[in-house]
């Protein structure tokens, strides 16, 4: 039996579920095979990628879904989507992101519409649908924390999550709303092994007049693609990037440079340690591979106990 790459869910013989297919559009009865494969999909993000306004290491393209013929179509404008294949040195980072962004949602991150879809040499390309468009033209404000900053794609890492912290303060409508997402925000990827969270992958978004966090993306168990990480975090922490502790974390970062209460922190704990059986049965019966489900359990197993956060 089938599972479906959107919703997860047993789908039979089929590609997809019904379930996974709405998620996308009530009026999607079915969906076709994207018509490239995985290498003509990064050769088409090489090539088109002087057209995008996102940019970043892994190759993708900007996309719309056709629902009249029932495709996802690759575009240079307009697009609502945006395409992942795999990657030609790294493995598995489509199923990667995918199972990582899920595990987000499970502890109530604010995560866009996003999945898996097959594409023409049976690989599964990664899709996120664009939360800094809506209608059909209009552009939604989104600033990323370089912009903020002052610094460029260059200098991403030149910063310390102290100071992202100063960013919230200076530039969100409720900063102790913010940071308290912050926090909840940096455990998590803590725990599952993000290690590239730079400043180009935290941005503030303008809705009603208000400013905040933006949804999360680029969220992914990065440890695991490496042979020998160095850090276990991008931007320095008290001046660590590497040998984080919980009093660091959750003390330092939490409480005394959030200004979190201790409720407040304990709430987030009480959450991620409520959703781990869920997170691992999502492990399980993600599109890894064993080996690489087995890597992302202990990683993330290793880092619940050094939190001291149990099921």
């Amino acid at each position: 039996m089938n599972r479906c790459p959107i919703s997860y869910n047993p789908c039979g013989d089929n590609r997809y579920s019904d379930a996974g297919l709405r998620l996308l559009s009530a009026e999607l009865a079915s969906l076709k095979d994207l018509e490239y494969t995985a290498e003509e999909q990064r050769k088409e993000a090489y090539n088109r990628a002087s057209k995008m306004s996102i940019q970043g290491i892994q190759p993708k393209v900007s996309a719309k879904l056709n629902i009249k013929e029932e495709k996802f179509e690759i575009v240079d404008s307009g697009g609502r989507f945006i395409l992942k294949p795999q990657h030609q040195y790294f493995p598995e980072m489509p199923e990667n992101e995918d199972l990582t962004m899920r595990l987000a949602d499970e502890i109530g991150l604010e995560i866009p519409l996003h999945g898996l879809i097959w594409s023409k040499d049976n690989t599964l390309t990664y899709f996120i649908k664009r939360f800094d468009r809506k209608g059909q033209n209009d552009k939604v404000p989104v600033e990323d924390f370089a912009q903020l900053a002052g610094l460029s794609r260059d200098t991403k890492y030149e910063y310390s999550m102290e100071k992202v912290a100063g960013l919230i303060d200076k530039y969100c409508t409720f900063p102790s709303v913010e940071k308290l997402v912050l926090f909840k925000l940096v455990i998590f990827n803590y725990l599952i092994g993000n290690d590239d969270m730079h400043l180009k992958n935290f941005s503030i978004i303008t809705e009603d007049g208000k400013v905040k966090l933006s949804p999360g993306y680029d969220l992914i168990n990065t440890t695991i693609e490496y042979r020998k990480p160095d850090d276990e975090i991008a931007l320095p922490l008290r001046g660590n990037k590497k040998h984080l502790t919980r009093n660091m974390l959750i003390n330092y970062f939490g409480v005394e440079r959030c200004e979190l209460t201790s409720r407040s922190v304990e709430k987030v704990l009480e959450t991620i340690s409520s959703a781990i059986p869920k997170w691992k049965e999502l492990v399980n019966i993600s599109f890894l591979s064993k080996a690489m489900k087995d890597k992302y359990l202990d990683l993330l197993d290793a880092r619940l106990k050094i939190l001291n956060i149990q099921e």
